[in-house]
């Protein structure tokens, strides 16, 4: 196929070694940036929704504020992809817990969060952003998924669009199923054409198979494997070197071949 073309904007990232893209950089050149606060900011958020939202909510939404405050953009007309692997995994442990022992005392506040587009419904709620929202899950393969549903998206509407992608780590009999144990949230602003912000281009092409597992410095790699939204570190560093190629999966026989240039 010919690669499909975007060009990154934006980028916002958040685990609790990383405070943002910036960080990112600092470790990658060797330097050991101060980690962040224990819970995302989410400044985006009314200080009310902030203080009752859950973590994968604040999550999200501070990785999304991050990426659209590079790009300029005004988030009220970005179209948004929010992709997670597992959802809200310690809300989900609670309501499989709760309705096993005492099912008439579920929080209907917490059962309002467990669903999956919650970030989304509350990132576009505190941005007045009447843009259309997608939520996907894959798996593992989450992150790569919701790349090629945001790419798709700007391609077909030639506008930007907003990808997140986040989990939070896991607790209880699900973090041994999902194998989640920290958090970790990344978001893209990506555009048709180069612009004034554009800090990258991105070409995508599409692969049979799972794609080749790229290489990765010793303390990314651990949190990889500890988080199923980490695997955006593989593209997160070629755009934090501003070029370079990997391979990432996008569904259960479907990969994704991603080449990084600096734009001009």
């Amino acid at each position: 196929m010919t690669p499909l073309q975007v060009c990154v904007e934006g980028i916002g990232l958040w685990s609790p070694q990383l405070a943002d893209f910036a960080a990112l950089r600092a470790l990658l050149d060797g330097a050991m940036p101060a980690p962040p606060p224990a819970r995302p900011t989410a400044a985006t958020l009314p200080p009310n929704e902030r203080r009752r939202a859950p973590e994968s909510v604040l999550l999200a939404v501070e990785v999304a504020g991050q990426a659209v405050a590079m790009s300029g953009r005004d988030a009220a007309t970005l179209a948004c992809v929010f992709a997670s692997s597992h959802g809200d995994q310690a809300i989900t442990d609670y309501m499989c817990a709760t309705l096993a022992q005492a099912p008439t005392e579920l929080s209907p506040i917490r059962f309002h969060n467990s669903v999956h587009n919650a970030p989304a419904g509350y990132w576009t709620i505190a941005t007045g952003c009447h843009a259309p929202s997608t939520a996907v899950a894959a798996q593992r393969a989450s992150f790569g998924a919701g790349l090629l549903e945001a790419v798709s998206q700007v391609l077909a509407a030639q506008h930007p669009v907003l990808l997140v992608c986040s989990d939070s780590g896991g607790s209880g009999p699900l973090a041994e199923v999902t194998g989640c144990g920290q958090s970790f949230g990344c978001a893209l602003v990506l555009a048709p054409q180069a612009g004034p912000a554009s800090l990258a281009r991105l070409s995508l092409s599409t692969l049979r198979g799972h794609g080749a597992a790229a290489a990765l410095p010793a303390p990314l790699d651990a949190w990889r494997n500890a988080n199923a939204s980490a695997s955006a570190l593989v593209l997160l560093q070629l755009l934090a070197r501003g070029h370079g190629r990997c391979e990432l999966p996008a569904a259960a026989a479907l990969a994704l071949q991603l080449d990084v240039q600096a734009t001009a």
